[in-house]
C-alpha cells in the first residue's frame, strides 16, 4: 500500500529527503506546499508531484495526502505538525522535532488523540550504523565514559560576520548550534543511556546572542557523558564509547557508518556497516512501517521527548530563549 506524502518546505534538506525516500517501497510523492505558488509548482515538477499548495489549511483538507514531510524553520515545526496532526496525518518532522518540551508534549498528545505517527526524523537513530552500535555495546563491559561531538563549519557563518543573519543563526526561529548540530549528539547520548542524572553545559555567544557552540557535561550513576558541538569550527575527531573492556570508535555520530572496537588485550573489531548514499531512506522505512503497524505510542518519542528536555535544561543554564518559549 503506498503512503501518498506532501512535503513543507522547498528546500536542499527536501531535496535530499525526496532522493531518499523514493527508494522506499511504499512512499510516492503527492504534493507540495511553499508560501509561494510559484515555488511549489516549480518544486513539484521537477520531482514529480501532483498537487502543489500555498495554503497550509488546504493541504491539511486535502484527503489525498496520507502523511507530511516537514522541513521547515526550527519555530514552525510545531504549529504545523499539530495542525497537520489534527487533520488526521502522519508526520515526519525534521530536527529538532519541537522548540521545547512544552511543545513536544502537545505534539505527541495531539498524534495520540488523532491515531497517527509523528516521528523526528533524526537520521541516524534509524540507520544500520546506530542500531550495530546498540547491539555490540556490551562487548564493552560497563561504560565508563561517552564522548560524542560533532563540529561542522557552517557556511553561513561566513555571511553572519558579513552582517547577513540568515535562519541558521536566528534564534527568532529557534536555532542556533544546541538545535540545529547539538542534537546530533544529545539525541544518540540518550536514546542509548536514558536521561542523566546532573547536566552543566557551556555555551559560546555570538553578536546577536545566538549560540555559535558549546559543551555539555553528564553524569550518570557509574558513568560520565560530554557532548561537544559547533556550528562555527570544524572537528576531525571521532566520537568514542569507553567501557571497561574496550572503547569502540565512531567515525561520525551523525552519521555512524565506520565503528570500531578496541579491546583492552589489543584486539580490534570493525563492526559490518553497510554504506549508504543518503541515511535519510531509513527515516522514512521507520515512519512507514509505524503507520503500517498503528504504533502511534513508540519508543522514538520518548527518545526525542528526553532529547528535548535535556536541551530545555542547557537553554536555561545559558539563558537560550527562544520566542517559542512564550507561547
Amino acid at each position: 500500500m503506498k503512503i501518498e506524502f506532501a512535503v513543507i518546505g522547498t528546500n536542499v534538506i527536501t531535496d535530499k529527503f525526496l532522493e531518499a525516500a523514493k527508494t522506499v517501497e511504499d512512499f510516492h510523492l503527492k504534493g507540495v506546499y511553499s508560501r509561494s505558488k510559484e515555488k511549489a509548482l516549480a518544486y513539484a515538477q521537477k520531482h514529480g508531484a501532483e498537487l502543489v499548495f500555498d495554503d497550509l489549511d488546504e493541504l491539511a483538507a486535502c484527503d489525498e495526502i496520507a502523511a507530511v514531510y516537514i522541513a521547515s524553520p526550527n519555530s514552525f515545526h510545531a504549529p504545523q505538525s499539530i495542525q497537520m496532526l489534527k487533520a488526521k496525518k502522519h508526520v515526519l518532522c525534521e530536527k529538532p522535532i519541537a522548540s521545547n518540551s512544552k511543545e513536544l508534549t502537545k505534539m505527541k498528545e495531539t498524534a495520540l488523540e488523532n491515531n497517527v505517527v509523528l516521528l523526528e526524523a533524526l537520521r541516524s537513530e534509524f540507520s544500520p550504523g546506530f542500531a550495530a552500535i546498540k547491539e555490540n555495546l556490551y562487548k564493552l563491559g560497563t561504560v565508563r565514559r561517552v564522548s560524542f561531538q560533532y563540529c561542522q563549519y557552517s557556511s553561513r557563518y561566513d555571511k553572519f560576520k558579513q552582517g547577513i543573519i540568515e535562519n541558521a543563526f536566528n534564534p527568532e526561529f529557534s536555532n542556533g548550534a544546541l538545535m540545529d548540530i547539538g542534537v546530533y549528539c544529545i539525541h544518540p547520548m540518550v536514546a542509548l543511556f536514558g536521561k542523566p542524572d546532573t547536566v552543566i553545559s557551556s555555551s559560546l555567544k555570538l553578536s546577536n546572542g545566538v549560540d555559535g557552540a558549546g559543551t555539555i557535561l553528564l553524569e550518570y550513576e557509574g558513568m560520565q557523558g560530554e557532548l561537544l558541538y559547533s556550528k562555527i569550527t570544524n572537528s576531525n575527531v571521532p566520537s568514542q564509547i569507553q567501557g571497561e573492556n574496550g572503547s569502540m570508535v565512531i567515525q561520525e555520530i551523525q552519521n555512524p557508518e565506520v565503528v570500531t572496537i578496541y579491546y583492552k588485550n589489543g584486539e580490534t573489531e570493525k563492526l559490518d556497516i553497510p554504506k549508504v548514499d543518503n541515511n535519510m531512506f531509513y527515516e522514512t522505512e521507520a515512519l512507514i512501517r509505524l503507520i503500517k503497524e498503528k504504533e502511534f505510542d513508540h519508543a522514538y518519542l520518548k527518545n526525542s521527548l528526553m532529547e528535548i528536555a535535556l536541551m530545555d535544561e542547557v537553554r536555561k543554564q545559558q539563558e537560550i530563549v527562544f520566542p517559542a518559549d512564550s507561547i
